[in-house]
């Protein structure tokens, strides 16, 4: 470094001289330099692909050779003399010089410094090699090295009781238990050896055990090395000396063993009850039965019917509240929990993620202890870091922490649910009925040790993880103070058979869930059910019987019972609507706003019911609007033409050769014009619904509304994105969005009646006036014998003038200078519903039969002149038939007018048959728009809204449903647009062309 730096500076030096010397000397300088310094590329080596006799450089990054008489040490980044060979120095690193040892001494001493003389042989390492026994001494008591090591036979007698340590360099006291039973080191015939304790064969104690690890979800079992080396001597040690420990690795064990338990089989948890059913005379620990002194609680016992009392028995001495004083919205669970080896390690609470496998920010993890925060969370890890973060498995036993009256903590244990639990073969815990259940006690996350098969320090090959592990709380019913049952974990195990770590995964979850009794809630609605349905019945009858009358039959057919089954489908669409919103908007309001907790949303699984009865509201309105606009585009329509010829002119007759007078024709493009605004006003709403979709989608995704139906209790509009987001409700999504949609279109509504069609536009009187204007009453019949009559003669005489003429007629309309507009003298009355007579409806259809015959004008082109002139004579013999019946000409057809009585217009039928006579009733709600859009707005709405919610719950996007709710709506616009102007065309001998 020294010498390039100096090499630098003098080019430098020269380069400032500018003599030639000096450049070509700074060019032989820097040009080496360069072309070494533009390669960037080195071989890539692994440290295990080094020779015997390499070592990797930890700085080079590559494998170097080692010197004279060296290897590769254990790490395999140094080197380290030859057996035979001791250090002359050592450097650190590979920096070492080795000398080989005289003949007389070929050891080598333990440090590696020395060459000494061995008496029994050496090892591979060419260190000296004792008996078994034995310790090796190679120094004085004074650190002088001897020239011969000795090898020590450690004292097992009685005076001593000692044997040679695992490392075999100084004698240690023999374990306890060979003491205890032979009196000496050695545990001989008939005693038994295991996991490093001796233990006699006498006793009761069972003497064949099964050390199998089960691994049911493979179907699997194999001896556990784990399992053979220490179930029995924990066992033994716990029931034959109390150790506590020992206890708990016992209970590990059987906790590793999914808590299984067979009678006929001497596994772990047949051990553990054994000892648990013969020290019944020691006492129990905190008054539990289940749990006896020296043994940890494993089991709630496996009474049938023991679970329910458990888990739905006592209440948990504690409140919860949302937002009153004593707030309290913290489940404070922690945990005691213990290593594999039953060594007790810590109490630590369950935030941050203590049972939580998914990675995530303190934040979201800790939500999942909030009180009332529906939690789930979902992620894959791949089996090489669970490996690594997990080598031994931890245990815990979990409990809930609380304060109590007085202020004094106490906890509560938390019993589980292990879903892979088998009592006698049979997997209990997943029966539907919880009085089969048996709850435990411990879980543990990952156990990578019981599948470990013929060595402790090899990978396993299985392991066990907990996929699931889902923690649910129950609330009391009736509860006023938010108090709860003890919560219940619910954890299910999968078993993984290990072949590549590096390229394998599992997907786990974690999820809070919270539960109430919604028997109640079922009860009510169905009640409002029954209630409600039943009043739809009697109304669908009513209506029957209303439709009945208008097509003047009184014969019950199948027609009737398909129109009955129509009318209660849209009645009963209604009712499904009234309870769904009903119970969205309970939810909403007393789940959000609650102070103390005295209700919970209901689970995904208890929103089916709701879900159904959301589908069903959606199906039945769709058929009930279905109905409507099929009704809408085939409803008989006519205008009657009041415009009479002004005087006579003169005509040339075809084939006559002749001239001779004839009337004026009449224009016909007043009735063009009055059938193009009828055209027009089909599709007219009280609401905008591109306005309408857009507003929703504005206030919920923007404004965030949407944060209203989180499955927690906060009410606020706005979340962090740091926070932990809850899932949806489809309840509340569902009351959020009906509320805005409700609130929306009536708000719209109102500005429509009470603002814009006051100051700026009403297209229904303004068509009514349009055909007083223009001299053209509209006939319309929406059943057989009922129907909508618009008056539109105008008190002028004629529509057909002149700009001057028309200006003068308005003035003197408006100066009341001539005759009111109304069809009866003297009123204003113009529209009127009319239930015409069976003998007046047959001479209408024969006319009318005539009048549509070849399709109308659609066909004209290809018709023949005669077909032609045979449509043209029935339009005016319909014209002229229509004007001489309002006319009162026809005295066996006769009409008279009258009002409705209250209830008629509450039933929306006629109790009076026009027998003899037609019936007109005055009308002074516009009643005709209701074969428009117009006066099917609540239909419309509530058929909207529904479509956008079933498009959500289905897909959980508002946008995607304000996109589909309003591409349906254009559709069925333009359809009935579209049908209904060719059913105008067909009525009425309009030219569809004219239609827009």
């Amino acid at each position: 470094m020294v010498t390039g730096g100096g090499g630098a500076a003098a080019a430098m030096e020269a380069w400032s001289t500018s003599s030639p010397v000096a450049v070509t000397a700074l060019l032989l300088l820097v040009l080496p330099r360069l072309s070494q310094a533009q390669t960037f590329s080195l071989p890539f080596r692994q440290p295990e692909t080094c020779g015997h006799n390499q070592y990797f450089d930890i700085s080079a990054l590559s494998c170097v050779s080692c010197g004279a008489n060296q290897r590769q040490d254990s790490r395999g980044t140094s080197c380290v003399c030859l057996p035979g060979f001791q250090m002359i120095s050592n450097n650190g690193g590979p920096d070492i010089i080795c000398k080989k040892c005289p003949e007389n001494m070929k050891g080598v001493t333990q440090d590696g410094w020395n060459c000494i003389s061995c008496p029994s042989g050496l090892t591979t390492e060419g260190k000296c090699h004792c008996p078994t026994g034995h310790i090796l001494v190679e120094r004085d008591t004074n650190g002088t090295l001897l020239s011969q090591a000795t090898c020590k036979l450690c004292d097992e007698n009685e005076n001593s009781f000692t044997v040679a340590n695992a490392v075999g360099d100084r004698c240690v006291r023999c374990e306890p238990t060979f003491i205890n039973i032979s009196r000496s080191c050695a545990c001989s015939d008939p005693n038994i050896l295991t996991g490093g304790l001796c233990f006699s064969s006498t006793g009761n104690f069972p003497p064949r055990m099964i050390s199998a690890a089960r691994y049911g979800e493979l179907g699997k079992s194999f001896t556990s090395e784990w399992f053979a080396k220490y179930l029995q001597s924990s066992a033994a040690a716990c029931w034959l000396y109390a150790n506590l420990t020992s206890c708990q690795a016992l209970g590990n064990i059987c906790v590793m063993n999914m808590n299984s338990y067979d009678p006929a089989t001497f596994d772990a948890c047949r051990l553990f009850q054994f000892i648990f059913e013969n020290t019944v005379g020691l006492r129990t620990v905190h008054s539990v039965s289940f749990w006896r002194q020296n043994l940890p609680w494993l089991f709630y016992g496996d009474q049938l019917g023991l679970a329910p009392q458990v888990l739905s028995t006592t209440p948990l001495p504690t409140n919860f509240s949302f937002r009153d004083q004593n707030q309290n919205t913290k489940l404070k669970f922690v945990a005691a929990s213990y290593d594999v080896r039953g060594n007790f390690l810590k109490w630590q609470t369950l935030e941050g993620g203590v049972l939580q496998l998914c990675p995530d920010t303190e934040t979201r993890l800790n939500a999942a202890y909030s009180f009332g925060t529906t939690y789930q969370q979902n992620c894959e890890i791949p089996l090489s870091k669970i490996l690594t973060d997990f080598p031994t498995p931890i245990f815990y036993d979990v409990y809930l922490e609380y304060t109590d009256e007085n202020q004094h903590q106490h906890i509560w244990a938390v019993p589980v649910l292990n879903l892979n639990l088998q009592h006698n073969k049979i997997f209990v815990n997943q029966d539907g009925s919880s009085s089969k259940w048996l709850l435990t006690r411990r879980i543990f996350l990952v156990d990578a040790v019981s599948g470990r098969e013929n060595d402790l320090g090899s990978q396993p090959r299985l392991i066990r993880i907990a996929t699931q592990i889902s923690l649910s709380i129950h609330l009391v019913p009736n509860t006023k103070n938010g108090n709860i049952y003890p919560p219940l974990i619910t954890i299910a195990y999968s078993d993984l058979d290990i072949k590549d770590p590096n390229s394998q995964s599992v997907k786990v979850s974690f999820s809070v869930k919270y539960e109430m009794n919604q028997g109640e809630a079922h009860v009510q609605t169905d009640i409002a059910l029954g209630v409600l349905g039943g009043l739809a019945v009697l109304s669908s009858l009513l209506k029957t019987a209303g439709w009945k009358r208008r097509i003047g039959s009184p014969v019950i057919d199948l027609q009737t019972v398909m129109k009955f089954l129509v009318y209660y489908a849209g009645d009963l669409a209604n009712v499904f609507f009234i309870i769904t919103v009903g119970t969205g908007l309970y939810w909403l309001i007393f789940f959000k706003a609650q102070k103390s907790v005295s209700v919970l949303l209901p689970m995904p699984a208890q929103e089916k019911r709701f879900v159904t009865y959301v589908g069903c509201a959606f199906a039945l309105k769709a058929l009930q609007f279905l109905h409507k606009l099929i009704s809408q585009i085939t409803i008989d329509i006519f205008f009657i033409d009041w415009e009479r010829p002004k005087g006579k002119v003169l005509k040339a007759v075809e084939g006559e050769g002749g001239v001779r007078s004839a009337t004026v024709p009449v224009s016909i493009w007043r009735t063009y014009f009055v059938a193009n605004e009828w055209n027009e006003i089909q599709t007219v709403r009280k609401i905008n619904p591109l306005f309408q979709v857009l507003t929703v989608l504005f206030l919920l995704e923007v404004v965030g509304f949407k944060n209203l139906a989180l499955m927690d209790s906060s009410s606020s509009l706005s979340r962090s994105p740091a926070s932990y987001i809850a899932p949806y409700s489809r309840i509340l999504r569902y009351a959020v969005s009906t509320a805005l949609w409700l609130v929306i279109g009536i708000i719209q509504i109102m500005f429509f009646a009470v603002f814009y069609e006051r100051f700026i536009e009403d297209k229904i009187r303004q068509f009514v006036d349009l055909c007083c204007m223009s001299n053209i009453s509209v006939f319309l019949l929406s059943h057989k014998c009922f129907g909508y009559y618009i008056h539109g003669r105008s008190v002028h005489g004629h529509a057909d003038t002149n700009m001057e003429e028309m200006n003068m007629n308005l003035k003197r309309e408006a100066e009341s200078l001539c005759s009111q507009r109304g069809l009866v003298p003297n009123t204003d009355g113009q529209t009127f519903q009319i239930a015409i007579s069976s003998q007046m409806r047959q001479h209408y259809d024969r006319i009318h039969e005539t009048l549509t015959r070849k399709n109308g004008p659609a066909r004209l082109l290809s018709s023949s002149a005669s077909t032609f002139e045979q449509s043209i004579k029935a339009y005016h013999t319909m014209n002229k038939f229509l004007g001489s019946f309002i006319d009162h000409v026809h005295k066996e057809m006769d009409y008279f007018i009258k009002d409705k009585l209250l209830l008629e217009r509450i039933l929306g039928m006629e109790f009076m048959e026009p027998m003899e006579k037609s019936i007109f009733y005055n009308d002074e709600g516009y009643s005709f728009s209701s074969v428009l859009y117009y006066g099917n707005e609540a239909t419309l709405l509530i058929y909207d809204l529904l479509f956008f919610c079933v498009v959500d719950l289905a897909c959980q996007n508002f946008i995607l449903a304000a996109f589909l709710t309003y591409l349906q709506q254009e559709i069925f616009r333009f359809i009935r647009n579209t049908v209904g102007q060719k059913n105008l065309a067909s009525k009425t001998l309009v030219d569809q062309r004219f239609l827009i």
